[in-house]
């Protein structure tokens, strides 16, 4: 049977295809609507729009007395957003962030294991030490430092709070009767507050913060967690990636390319790249659901995705608030809870099956008994 054939079979009524057709479906709701939840309308993007009149009505089709019918079909959250529009604007960024991060993991991982395999030797094995050193380290761990530093140093850029204190201890030694070693110093500016008052106004009007839009801020924490995602997942690719180089490397057609003169970077590109686009699809496919769990993860304590700006996870971790035996909204925790389940579950289906289409290891068997 040919290949496309163990697609067609693959991808057919299986698991695999209905994951297939589920993500298609949230993926186009959810990246397709974003033109329109971020649009502004007098100001505010249309997934922070909301009447906190209408704030925790149940959704349009769920049991409710009249007096309290909601016209929402997801129901909406405590001020009064349509949970809908939050889930899709929330879809949007966290499958933006996955894909995003996951080729960001590619880029590095392909790139890292391919220069390892093809130059072996010494630079093989120093550039493999690195990766076993990193494996060492505690992975979600590591994205969460990454994540934590990136945000302080936003933080530090934006208010310039240490300039500003180098700014008050520089003038503040230049006082008469200050101390001018600085532990010193600060003790005597917290024994006269007036002082310190007064300098620290001048300080705010020399060394003022920095003013940044929301769209710019959100824009920079998304760009913290592709980094910090992106950054770290790239090592079990450059393995793969290696060990494909290092069995191809001396496969006729590449000494062949190598004979005639080819550059390492054309060998790389014509020859190799396109015997490994098949275990880099499948890793991508692998990757994605990863990456967005780890961005619903640092979203949902705090670190990831900033209110108002909606993801999966901080749209759970305000569902989380609203549980409780007296009134339990349980639709704020449902809608992102369930959407994440099924993506990642689809996603997981998906390269599954991708991985049994392309692997002709995993297909030999029933192509010889369909032949």
């Amino acid at each position: 049977m040919a290949k496309d054939g163990r697609f067609r079979r693959v991808f057919g009524f299986t698991p695999a295809g209905v994951g297939l057709a589920t993500l298609l479906f949230i993926a186009a709701a959810c990246l397709g609507s974003l033109p329109w939840t971020l649009d502004v309308r007098d100001g505010i993007p249309r997934y922070n729009q909301g009447d906190p009149a209408e704030a925790r009505l149940p959704p349009s089709w769920w049991p409710s007395d009249d007096e309290h019918k909601s016209k929402y079909l997801l129901g909406t959250d405590q001020l009064g957003r349509s949970v809908l529009v939050r889930a899709l604007t929330g879809g949007g960024i966290s499958l933006g962030i996955g894909i995003a991060a996951a080729l960001i993991s590619v880029t590095i991982g392909t790139a890292y294991g391919a220069v390892a395999g093809y130059a072996g030797g010494a630079v093989d094995g120093v550039m493999m030490r690195i990766v076993d050193v990193l494996y060492g380290l505690p992975y979600i761990l590591l994205v969460v430092l990454l994540a934590v530093a990136s945000n302080a140093a936003i933080d530090e850029y934006v208010t310039r709070s240490r300039a500003r204190t180098d700014w008050i201890m520089t003038n503040a030694a230049q006082v008469e009767g200050a101390p001018s070693q600085r532990p010193a110093l600060s003790v005597w500016l917290d024994e006269h507050p007036a002082v310190r008052d007064e300098i620290a106004a001048r300080a705010l009007v020399a060394v003022p913060p920095r003013r940044i839009s929301q769209p710019v801020r959100s824009a920079l924490d998304i760009g913290t967690l592709l980094v910090a995602i992106g950054g770290v997942s790239w090592l079990t690719l450059s393995r793969v990636i290696r060990g494909q180089v290092l069995s191809l490397k001396n496969q006729p057609f590449v000494e062949a390319a190598r004979a005639a003169g080819a550059t390492p970077r054309r060998i790389f590109l014509r020859h190799l790249l396109p015997n490994l686009v098949g275990p880099i699809a499948v890793y991508v496919t692998l990757t994605v659901p990863q990456a967005i769990l780890q961005e619903s993860f640092l979203s949902f304590l705090g670190i990831g995705v900033k209110p108002p700006m909606p993801s999966w996870g901080n749209l759970a971790a305000d569902g989380l608030n609203e549980i409780n035996p007296y009134a339990s909204h349980w639709w704020l925790l449902a809608v992102p809870s369930v959407l994440l389940g099924v993506t990642l579950l689809s996603l997981n289906f998906v390269g599954e099956g991708l991985r049994e289409a392309i692997d002709p290891k995993r297909t030999l068997g029933r192509d010889a008994g369909d032949a």
